[in-house]
């Protein structure tokens, strides 16, 4: 079926064409325009969109050939004896004609027959054309929505392993904490609780605010900092040229969740150091830390994988990653047009 849109299009074109008709017979003759705009233009028509809505549906895609080419046979048919009916009731407007010599003449009903055929194949001809073009959209347009929504359900998907990926790594600290009975453990799970909250409800959005998701990074830095005795040492620059950036939800945890992971600084010299800055669109996340093999994480997770599969989706070709690995240094950098 035809859409608002298309359907005021087809309005549009049509009154084009039979206003153009019109002015091509009109001259001195205004009531024979008339007779041969009101039933040869609404008989054209009505073969157009028969062929439309009947005929090109077995033609395209259905390949039904032999009962598309009956029913075109019959509808020619059909409109050729409409038409030589009427045109035996106004003879002298269709059927009379003046020749090179300015003789009157009558088409004979072969002449007739054969112009009708022509006229009838020629707008069977234009409705096979305008389907063809508008099935082709249709279908770009359907396999364009089909791939949005199977990029759609990935990113849900990445974005549902991050959860248990970052709720296994805080529960095996916060048991850590129990365990020892530190003091530790009431804010660490109220830090967890703050976390989760805006896990389960802000991050459903297809973006956030970068400010927010920044947030987010430090109530994760305050849960980590709890898991150690030692004081731990993390710098945290930020520097945003507005703050309506906008960001897709839990991107940048994984580089933290490695920082952390590869080396936790007791030491003031050699803090981690995560520099956020935003500047004409365009963000720079860089995290870097010195690798200590005592706090060092041994276990593999899913981070860096889900999150290098989640820029794909979500940044084709507007992000780098850059990760540098030394035996003493670790650094993650990302460039993201936002």
């Amino acid at each position: 079926m035809l859409k608002n849109r298309a359907v005021w299009i087809h309005i549009l074109v049509w009154m084009v064409l039979l206003a153009v008709l019109w002015l091509v017979n009109v001259r001195d003759h205004a009531e024979d325009a008339a007779i041969i705009i009101v039933f040869y233009g609404a008989l054209n028509i009505i073969i157009f969109y028969v062929h439309y809505f009947l005929i090109n549906p077995l033609l395209i895609g259905a390949g039904h050939y032999w009962r598309a080419a009956l029913y075109m046979a019959a509808v020619l048919i059909v409109s050729i004896v409409v038409k030589y009916g009427i045109a035996l009731y106004y003879e002298d407007v269709i059927l009379q004609y003046r020749d090179a010599d300015n003789n009157e003449q009558v088409l004979t009903p072969l002449q007739y027959i054969v112009a009708a055929s022509i006229t009838g194949l020629f707008f069977m001809l234009l409705s096979t054309s305008v389907y063809v073009i508008s099935f082709n959209f249709k279908t770009r347009q359907d396999r364009k929505s089909l791939e949005n929504e199977k990029l759609n359900a990935e990113l849900a998907f990445l974005k549902s392993q991050i959860n248990p990926h970052f709720l296994f790594n805080s529960l095996n600290n916060i048991y850590s904490l129990a365990y020892q009975k530190s003091e530790k453990t009431p804010e660490a799970i109220l830090k967890l609780s703050d976390i989760m909250r805006y896990m389960l409800y802000e991050s459903n959005e297809e973006v956030v605010l970068l400010e927010e998701e920044i947030n987010y990074l430090k109530n994760y830095i305050e849960l980590q900092k709890l898991r150690f005795k030692e004081k731990v040492y993390v710098d945290l620059h930020v520097e945003m040229d507005e703050k309506e950036h906008r960001i897709m939800p839990l991107l940048l945890i994984s580089f933290l969740e490695n920082a952390f992971k590869h080396g936790v600084s007791t030491d003031g010299v050699k803090p981690i150091r995560i520099d956020i800055k935003v500047q004409n669109g365009r963000l720079h996340f860089k995290a870097e830390n010195a690798k200590s093999q005592l706090n060092k994480d041994q276990t593999k997770g899913v981070g860096l994988t889900n999150l290098r599969r989640r820029l794909q989706l979500g940044y084709p070709g507007k992000h780098t990653i850059n990760i540098v690995e030394s035996e003493n240094y670790y650094s993650s950098e990302l460039f993201i047009y936002l």
